[in-house]
């Protein structure tokens, strides 16, 4: 077998004309065949080859290479190929049989009866389709171990499930051994040589099988409906991945056969509605829009939706160098829309100041933020610089340049916070709310609060998957602790049709649906990853829950609301906050302040404004007595080593 195997490599490193004249070859003898077989199916006896039935061997030979030449039939890679071989092949071979039949059947050669025009193109377009199908299992086969395959079973067995099977055909990976579909029209029915299952002997199929992984190829389905099967294959050991959705494959993100794995959106409950294209396209369609924290997850995800909205000019404001890079080239396929990038700290005033007027910008979305509650906590002042001093700046700036609309992101860690992070946010409400009252100008501002984003830098689903593919125990800080999520684009497109409702300068708060409990959603990442749960109950589990404790200034629960009662707006998942504001005469004096302590790196006198400013914030005096003895630490280092230097 080895020699076997050694042989079909050497063959397959040929140079391409070499192996087009070895299947020229083929051909040839396979026109002399069929052409004899052709006779003696005709004659019912062998016969010997003489003249007359050369010639009708040699007419076959002038007329299919030719036409195999001109259909591409000899430039095709049978051994990657599919079910489209046959459609080639018939093709190719009818041309040939019209031809053929017109000179043996019609014009009438003495000595050949006219049936061997029909006879030999059948016999040749069998030759030719058994030869080409020996070339792609013979060979295929010869590279690959299909013991180390991984026997998978698709989910669904409509379009999208017929398309993955055609991309998984020549996979060196996966091997289908089935489908899987809810229609019992379907069951135990074949699909390219494959039977259609019924999902409720699936447990049979797993151990029959050996089946490895499952791969869902449903795309047109609630997400309800997709739910309940995650939850009836979390049943199972199984590993379970997801065919992309159709807006992926139409954005050029993702190819049909890219497979990935399971998204955590689809373990929400929550249904994406479609969004309103009006309000869309308001601030965006032919204006100069300017996107800040273009590099970051929701400032990105923002780029893209904005994008297809054909502005006039895009302007993507970063501080990171990579980031801005990453989503530049990203972007910068749009020729029909100017993408600027620009490297710029949102704290520089003057900077911010000379973009608004050379660009004569229309409409800003803010989403700079430092938004780690973990890291805010650690780096207190750089972190209110960038929150709350760059959104400070952005917005008078805005004001002084008359830009029609600012839209800032902000965060549901903003309401009654308990951490710097939300503090800050909270903080950056408020400053945009007291500016714009300040004042009589025509500008509108927007404040945009929501939960978790799925898949953001500053979200826990990404470290739970890491976790999880090295093998590492799942770190949960509460059995109780619930959030909000929402999927990017979703968060994106709400975000810009918020702003578009902006009248003056509201709160808006986005529907989250129904909080998630976190252990919920790790119980069910560990299962659809076909592993399962290391606990008193199952010694031999593959993946420990490990309960580590509430961070510094982390919540139970997530709250999107200060006061009560949300007003309904024009869109049914938008809604308008009411809350509370500093009048700009009161605010400013404690701001100028505030700056004042950022720069002279006063930490403990920094949070104790920021509590004052906040009153809704409530913190642990644990931390503040932490941070007071690390700045002493830091004061006491910084003094000797001036005295050691002197």
């Amino acid at each position: 077998m080895s020699k076997f195997r050694d042989a079909a490599r050497n063959v397959t490193n040929l140079p391409r004309y070499t192996k087009i004249i070895l299947a020229i070859i083929v051909d040839v003898g396979l026109c002399i065949l069929c052409t004899w077989l052709a006779f003696y199916l005709r004659l019912e006896q062998f016969i010997s080859i003489n003249d007359i039935r050369f010639l009708a061997a040699l007419i076959s030979v002038f007329l299919a290479i030719p036409i195999f030449l001109i259909s591409g039939l000899y430039k095709t890679m049978f051994r990657f190929g599919g079910l489209s071989i046959f459609l080639m092949v018939f093709m190719a071979v009818f041309a040939y049989s019209l031809l053929y039949f017109s000179i043996i059947g019609i014009y009438v050669i003495p000595g050949i009866p006219r049936s061997i025009g029909i006879l030999q193109p059948i016999l040749l377009f069998l030759g030719v389709i058994c030869s080409r199908i020996f070339i792609k299992f013979i060979f295929v086969h010869s590279f690959e171990n299909i013991k180390n395959k991984k026997k998978i079973l698709i989910y669904g067995a409509g379009s999208s499930g017929r398309q993955l099977f055609s991309a998984l055909e020549n996979n060196a990976e996966m091997q289908v051994e089935g489908f899987l579909d809810d229609n019992p029209q379907l069951h135990k029915q074949k699909i390219f040589g494959q039977t259609v299952y019924n999902p409720s002997i699936i447990s049979s199929l797993i151990v029959k099988k050996n089946i490895d992984l499952v791969l869902l190829a449903l795309t047109n389905i609630t997400r309800q409906r997709r739910n309940q099967i995650l939850d009836n294959l979390n049943k199972h050991k199984i590993i379970v991945k997801t065919l992309p959705s159709i807006q992926e494959i139409v954005d050029g993100r993702i190819t049909i056969s890219d497979i990935k794995d399971f998204t955590i959106e689809d373990l929400l409950s929550r249904e994406q509605v479609q969004p309103n294209e009006d309000l869309l396209s308001k601030n965006i369609s032919s204006n100069v829009v300017m996107v800040t924290g273009a590099g970051g997850s929701i400032g990105s995800e923002l780029c893209r939706q904005i994008v297809k909205l054909k502005p006039k000019k895009l302007l993507l404001v970063e501080f990171n160098e990579f980031a801005l890079y990453s989503i530049f080239e990203e972007l910068k396929n749009y020729q029909i829309i100017e993408i600027v990038p620009l490297l710029v700290n949102i704290q520089n005033s003057n900077k911010i100041d000379e973009i608004l007027k050379n660009f004569k910008i229309d409409c800003i979305f803010h989403a700079a933020a430092y938004k780690h509650v973990s890291l805010v906590e650690e780096n207190i002042c750089e972190s209110i610089k960038n929150n709350v001093l760059g959104t400070y700046t952005i917005a008078q700036s805005a004001l002084k340049f008359n830009v029609s609309n600012f839209v800032l992101i902000s965060s549901d860690k903003a309401v009654r916070p308990t951490n710097i992070m939300g503090a800050t946010k909270r903080l950056s409400e408020i400053c945009i709310q007291s500016l714009y009252h300040n004042q009589s100008h025509h500008s509108k501002f927007a404040i945009v609060r929501f939960g978790n984003v799925l898949e953001s830098s500053g979200s826990v689903i990404p470290k739970f998957k890491k976790q999880i593919r090295n093998g590492e125990p799942l770190t949960l800080t509460h059995p109780d602790v619930t959030r909000y999520f929402m999927t990017t684009v979703e968060a994106a497109q709400l975000v810009i049709q918020a702003g578009a409702m902006a009248d003056k300068c509201e709160v808006f708060v986005l529907d989250m649906g129904e909080s998630v409990k976190i252990i919920d959603l790790i119980t069910k990442m560990i299962k659809l990853s076909g592993l399962s749960i290391r606990d008193s109950n199952n010694l031999d589990g593959d993946i420990e829950i490990k309960v580590i404790g509430l961070r510094p200034g982390e919540k139970l629960y997530e709250e999107l609301l200060i006061g009560e009662n949300p007003q309904k707006t024009n869109h049914e998942k938008i809604y308008k906050a009411q809350d509370p504001y500093i009048s700009y005469n009161l605010l400013k004096p404690d701001l100028n302040n505030l700056f004042m302590l950022l720069e002279n790196n006063k930490v403990l006198e920094v949070k104790n404004l920021l509590s004052k400013l906040v009153t809704s914030f409530k913190t642990n005096s644990k931390i503040i007595d932490h941070l007071y003895r690390e700045n002493l630490k830091f004061k006491s280092k910084k003094n000797l080593s001036k005295k050691n230097f002197n």
